[in-house]
């Protein structure tokens, strides 16, 4: 169980063990020293490292969909289904939203909007207990418009060590705020007007000591069929970015074209010792950045001319994204870089059959599944995508499935949990029900799953 450990917990901790004896007055290594004190020091030193263990773990699920966006969790000895007897707390919300839960340690924090639709909103949760710990608020003036199933809290935070990352807008102004882990402000930029019908909700994420963030804007002018008549809309200006963590200083950006609003999150990809992050946009299709430079490292473009909600994935060397208009997915492409040094992205294949918008999709074990907004379920295989099977469940999805022990958690928008098999055969193996409209995404971190309705909060699960 323990082979190995000095290697887990990184380098510089192979001495962890003298170093605690020293800090409790013992030298174990001492000629002088018994074996009981020996043995009390290696105990302690024991302990200590299992706390480090589980504080690692409990460190997964910090950002949308947990570890690089994937929506795959760790987790071990996790119900199948449970009943309302079940649940280790469930909390009433002071606010109503769409974010999905993020965690740090034993604080979990979510995001949510005021009635009025001008004050965005900050909770963090002890985990454990469900005992809200603070609050933030902060007046926004709103957009004109707000589409009827969201508001303008849909961004998911992200977290670290050092605190969570939120990100809003108003007309006005495209925010990122950095708080502390207790709430306090270390940083705010404003990054211009926003422009779009529905506000941002582009999550950021955290990498390379920095916070990224895709920031894709809407051109009315190629789009005037999506705006109310008189709406009168100059074109946004997008870019993609990278703050430094601690001051929120522009470390680079690349500006983009504006076609339609997106809302992709992105992820990291690591190939041939250079890491990048991955985009996904209606104007640019799918761009991989050097995270260190901001370079672009490769793109294909002009793959899809609608809007990009679904985040990008990763299988291999293929990435996987989507777009769609309306509730429902257009296109699937699996794409790859055509070769070292190539600017270019190569389309492998593409997906034209029950292809999701909103919801993002799951690649593990060499299989890819789409769940559509629609009810739809594919499962593919991600490197051919010859289709295994396809099947309707029912229901309208907005949330993104998760994976936990080779199953598939989705939660539908009336607040349905659909449990599938996660293989090359179908199944349905459970569904439960939360009774309240759920857009948000479940959050899983040291083995606990937290579910969010629009003014619920739900954790079930054992702890490990």
């Amino acid at each position: 169980m323990f082979t190995g450990s000095a290697a887990v917990i990184g380098p510089g901790k192979t001495s962890l063990a003298k170093n605690l004896a020293r800090v409790l007055g013992y030298e174990a290594h001492h000629e002088t020293a018994t074996w009981a004190g020996r043995r009390s020091v290696l105990c302690l030193a024991l302990l200590f490292l299992l706390l480090q263990g589980v504080e690692s773990s409990a460190q997964e699920w910090t950002r949308f969909r947990g570890p690089n966006g994937s929506g795959i969790s760790a987790a071990t000895d996790f119900p199948l289904k449970w009943t309302a007897d079940d649940y280790n707390w469930q909390i009433d919300l002071p606010i109503k939203g769409s974010s999905s839960p993020v965690l740090w340690g034993n604080r979990l924090y979510l995001m949510g909007d005021h009635p009025d639709r001008q004050q965005r909103s900050v909770l963090c949760i002890n985990s454990k207990s469900g005992r809200i710990l603070w609050r933030r608020d902060y007046p926004v003036k709103r957009h004109g418009f707000v589409h009827w199933d969201n508001d303008f809290t849909s961004a998911t935070p992200c977290v670290d060590e050092h605190g969570i990352i939120l990100v809003w807008s108003s007309p006005e102004q495209l925010q990122v705020t950095a708080l502390s882990l207790d709430g306090e402000k270390m940083w705010q930029r404003e990054l211009g007007p926003y422009k779009g019908l529905h506000g941002s909700s582009n999550s950021p994420i955290l990498a390379g000591g920095m916070v990224v963030l895709a920031n894709d804007q809407m051109d009315p002018k190629r789009f005037a069929w999506y705006l109310p008549k008189g709406t009168n809309m100059d074109p946004g200006k997008s870019f993609l970015i990278a703050l430094d963590r601690k001051t929120g200083k522009t470390r680079w950006k690349v500006d983009r074209r504006s076609e339609l609003a997106g809302y992709a999150t992105p992820c990291i990809r690591r190939s041939g010792g250079r890491t990048e992050a991955v985009f996904s946009s209606t104007a640019h299709g799918i761009t991989a950045v050097d995270l260190k430079s901001g370079r672009i490292s490769w793109e294909i473009d002009k793959i899809w001319d609608n809007r990009t909600v679904s985040s990008p994935q990763l299988f291999g060397d293929l990435v996987f994204g989507s777009f769609g208009k309306g509730l429902s997915g257009q296109r699937l492409v699996a794409v790859r870089p055509e070769k070292p040094g190539s600017r270019k992205g190569e389309l492998v294949y593409d997906i034209r059959k029950s292809v999701p918008l909103v919801p993002s999709f799951v690649v593990k074990d060499g299989l890819l599944y789409l769940w559509t907004d629609s009810g739809i379920v594919t499962c593919v295989d991600a490197a051919t995508g010859k289709e295994h099977w396809r099947e309707r469940v029912g229901g309208e999805f907005y949330s993104s499935p998760i994976w936990i022990e080779g199953r598939l958690y989705c939660i539908s928008k009336y607040g349905q949990i659909v449990v599938l098999a996660a293989s090359k055969k179908f199944e349905v193996l459970a569904r439960m029900e939360l009774d309240e409209k759920t857009f948000a995404t479940p959050a899983v971190a040291n083995g606990v799953m937290y579910l969010r309705t629009q003014s619920r909060l739900y954790s079930v699960g054992k702890a490990r």
